[in-house]
């Protein structure tokens, strides 16, 4: 490859949709979906109410009559409302934030657009901050002169192609409450797909107090045990599962919670056997190459390919 200055993978311009979806946070909701709106690029905005009991549909609908609006009477959780959202969206690629994050500026959208047009970008991982947390600027990518890529995304900050979303079968559903981005971006890896970090104006994300640590803590236990029973083939998959286990019995002592921890590691082998028939385990240079790239969180897109052992032209998405 002589230059990062890659073809373009299309033509065409592409179209967005910014799909939010909200579960009793309609004050927090508003600034979303208002930045939403505000972008230049002008994406569709789609609202899935995920059987709100605070009002947030009639918010929505008395404010903002130019976002479309999905209710749900009862809740069926965000990785199922992603799901939906990317099976009712209209645009070519779909961005995602959440009900506590803001665009900052209109900007933002038109900026990530103009990143798919290298080849091989399934998704990027739009820069963000914690505004709560620290002012660190995460996502980012080092320089503006050539393409990184890194191995996954939050689902507060990210944009992904569609198509290529609904041809993998999006979000595995079972994972009911996080690790479902991990997921898709290996099984995308696999497809010869990459994450792209962004550069431009960042999103902020005003981190709700109403999250429940409870349930990110059992769940991100048990989701890490069910990555690697899904994912890894049978040859690592032991060591796998015994270090991701000890590590986050490490982890539940760093942060005062080993019991959580303890619990959602029990969740996670229960439910090896739950989703037995699940397992699809991927080639052993795939899972090598996605962890290479989680740890380095930023590597050179030439690097990749050569990893990889992809061209440096993709042709499979040329109608997009």
């Amino acid at each position: 490859m002589q230059s990062e200055a890659l073809p373009l993978q299309n033509r065409k311009q592409l179209s967005a949709t910014v799909v939010i979806t909200s579960k009793d946070r309609k004050e927090e909701l508003r600034s979303a979906v208002q930045s939403a709106l505000e972008q230049s690029a002008q994406p569709e905005v789609l609202v899935i109410d995920d059987g709100s009991s605070d009002g947030t549909s009639e918010m929505v609908r008395n404010e903002f009559p130019a976002a479309r609006l999905i209710t749900h009477e009862k809740p069926t959780g965000l990785i199922v409302g992603r799901n939906e959202g990317a099976r009712l969206a209209t645009g070519d690629i779909i961005f995602s934030i959440d009900d506590d994050a803001i665009f900052t500026s209109p900007t933002v959208v038109a900026e990530s657009l103009e990143l798919f047009a290298a080849p091989r970008i399934g998704a990027v991982a739009i820069p963000y901050v914690d505004v709560k947390q620290s002012p660190e600027l995460k996502q980012l990518a080092p320089d503006a002169e050539q393409i990184w890529i890194t191995d996954r995304y939050i689902g507060t900050a990210h944009a992904l192609r569609r198509d290529l979303f609904l041809k993998l079968g999006g979000y595995r559903e079972l994972f009911f409450h996080q690790g479902e981005e991990r997921d898709y971006c290996v099984r995308m890896l696999n497809a010869g797909y990459l994450v792209r970090l962004g550069s431009g104006t960042p999103i902020h994300h005003f981190e709700s107090p109403k999250r429940d640590t409870t349930r990110m803590d059992l769940y991100g236990r048990r989701n890490d045990l069910l990555f690697a029973w899904l994912n890894d083939n049978w040859s690592r998959l032991p060591i796998q599962l015994l270090g991701t286990s000890i590590n986050g019995i490490r982890f539940g002592f760093r942060v005062g919670r080993p019991v959580r921890m303890l619990q959602g590691i029990g969740m996670g082998l229960r439910d090896i056997f739950r989703f037995w028939n699940e397992r699809a385990p991927l080639p052993g240079r795939i899972l090598k190459t996605f962890r290479s790239l989680q740890a380095a969180r930023q590597t050179p897109f030439k690097d990749v390919l050569a990893m990889m052992r992809l061209d440096d032209v993709d042709d499979s998405h040329h109608e997009l």
